[in-house]
């Protein structure tokens, strides 16, 4: 491979740490979809940033984002809160709002702007070593500074709120009463969650942002039980399928981010039928 086709592979691999990471508390609270919905949600800091700016890819274009996005996690614990409806249902409630306020003002105040969700945010990962940055004198790609810090201060993050979470995540109510903050906690991990993935659209594209989000961490759920070994697992599929899936897009000349997805969706197929061979022995 040559030093930009490793820089991809390491750069997909530095995404899926993250991803995989904050995936498996979302795979276990049940709100996999979210970063899909933080996806529609950000449009409306998209034109609200245009509007103010005339820019449809700067640093403020990220922030405006950001802020919807987290306005969209809020918007939906705030719902799931108050009992009427359940997790799913409050973040099926709010995004389609945000995207539709987006859609809105595009079409009142920005028609001619061809402002979409890929020109002005979505990245595509086989560009990134193209874009670079000084640092110190020296051109690093933008991508790879930002997904290492990401990877290391999800890394941090999880490390230093280690208990809280895992209790909050599998008995919110316990991590309550205990004085672990859980609600905290878990809300705080939300907002990570946003930041994070509104980032790396910038970054790698929005295709490899989902799917790293879900995919490692169902397939760490179909191997082991234990969140510790889930968390390790999922690292691990993401960066398999980040070798893997560029190796393959390389061969096929195809979308290496479409390909990387591909092939962690084979890895979870896998271990799918790893799973049920191992369920069949047992219950012979």
């Amino acid at each position: 491979m040559t030093p930009d086709d490793v820089l991809i592979v390491v750069i997909a691999g530095l995404l899926s740490t993250s991803c995989a990471l904050l995936g498996s508390f979302l795979l276990l609270r049940r709100q996999a979809l979210l970063p899909d919905a933080v996806s529609h949600a950000v449009l409306p800091g998209i034109v609200l940033v245009f509007l103010l700016t005339g820019e449809r890819a700067s640093a403020a274009t990220v922030l405006g984002a950001t802020a919807f996005g987290v306005a969209c996690v809020a918007g939906s614990e705030w719902l799931r809160r108050t009992g009427v409806v359940a997790s799913d249902a409050a973040l099926a409630l709010a995004f389609p709002a945000l995207f539709s306020l987006g859609v809105l003002g595009i079409s009142g105040y920005a028609s001619g702007a061809h402002i979409d969700l890929d020109s002005a945010i979505y990245g595509d990962i086989t560009f990134a070593p193209l874009r670079t940055v000084s640092v110190l004198g020296t051109l690093v790609p933008t991508s790879l500074l930002v997904t290492g810090i990401a990877a290391a201060c999800t890394v941090l993050f999880v490390t230093l709120l280690w208990r809280p979470l895992s209790a909050a995540t599998f008995d919110p109510d316990f991590a309550e009463l205990s004085g672990m903050r859980g609600a905290l906690v878990g809300r705080m991990l939300l907002v990570v969650v946003a930041g994070t993935a509104v980032v790396a659209f910038d970054s790698v594209g929005a295709i490899l942002v989902i799917t790293f989000f879900v995919v490692p961490a169902a397939t760490a759920r179909l191997l082991t039980q234990r969140l510790g070994p889930m968390l390790l697992v999922a690292v691990a599929a993401g960066w398999v399928s980040s070798l893997a899936g560029h190796r393959a897009a390389l061969a096929l000349d195809s979308s290496v981010a479409g390909t990387i997805g591909l092939a962690a969706g084979a890895l979870f197929a896998v271990a799918l039928v790893a799973n049920r061979l191992t369920r069949r022995r047992r219950a012979a």
